[in-house]
């Protein structure tokens, strides 16, 4: 763990703020728009089935394996927990937008509004389930090939704890999601095929911005090869004019 300079620990928190925040509002609208789904022809290749709630999901992955090479494990678990919270909250008020009586001339009735959000409550407890079992898996799988290959070969920990992690994800997912009836059984295993290939895409396309974001953050405060920041504890630079 490497103690920063005040200033430098000013902005170190900044940007795990800005990553947790961008974390959350990931996983909080992932939940909300889930019942959309839609088709993307791969080049004539493979026909993806998925929801567009997938969208922004895999940047959670992304987001966590960030704050896991640059801030730690710890930093990385405390912004799952934080996520869990959000995701309750955001469901609170979602039910109790749905529990007021619209008015008549509203453009959005009750009826439609339930349609749009009544099943908003399964979706999260189903996302949460799924949630806390692959982030939590990630993040293990993430620090134990960081462990095993001395802080090198960052495309590994990040691809190989990502794959995993996303097929339990969208396994358990899709079966909670079956088991209360909100997506018909026949559907299961074309949407685990597709929703699984996507994210597993995605987690190839991210790695060069992982690469990026980790560079440029190891560069800015000065960090060695699997060196992390540590926030809780910091040191001041002897003779350093900090504003």
């Amino acid at each position: 763990m490497r103690a920063l300079s005040l200033k430098d620990l000013f902005l170190a928190q900044k940007i795990y703020l800005i990553l947790a925040s961008l974390f959350i509002a990931s996983l909080v609208v992932s939940n909300l728009i889930f019942q959309k789904f839609f088709y993307w022809d791969f080049f004539g290749i493979y026909t993806f089935e998925i929801s567009v709630g997938i969208l922004p999901y895999p940047i959670t992955f992304l987001i966590t394996d960030i704050i896991s090479e640059i801030y730690g494990k710890e930093k990385a678990n405390q912004v799952v927990t934080a996520g869990i919270f959000a995701s309750v909250f955001s469901l609170l008020i979602v039910y109790s937008a749905d529990y007021v009586q619209a008015t008549t001339w509203s453009p959005i009735n009750n009826a439609l509004f339930t349609r749009v959000f009544g099943a908003t409550g399964i979706a999260v407890f189903a996302s949460m389930t799924a949630y806390l079992l692959a982030q939590y898996i990630d993040i293990q799988l993430f620090h134990f090939w960081k462990k095993l290959t001395k802080g090198k070969h960052l495309w590994v920990r990040n691809n190989f704890s990502t794959f995993l992690s996303q097929f339990v994800d969208t396994f358990s997912v899709l079966f909670l999601l079956c088991t209360f009836n909100k997506i018909e059984w026949d559907l299961f295993g074309t949407l685990l095929l597709s929703g699984f290939l996507f994210k597993v895409l995605v987690a190839v396309c991210d790695t060069p911005f992982l690469y990026l974001s980790v560079y440029a953050l190891r560069k800015r405060f000065g960090l060695g090869l699997g060196e992390e920041i540590n926030l809780e504890r910091t040191t001041f630079e002897e003779g350093k004019n900090i504003p």
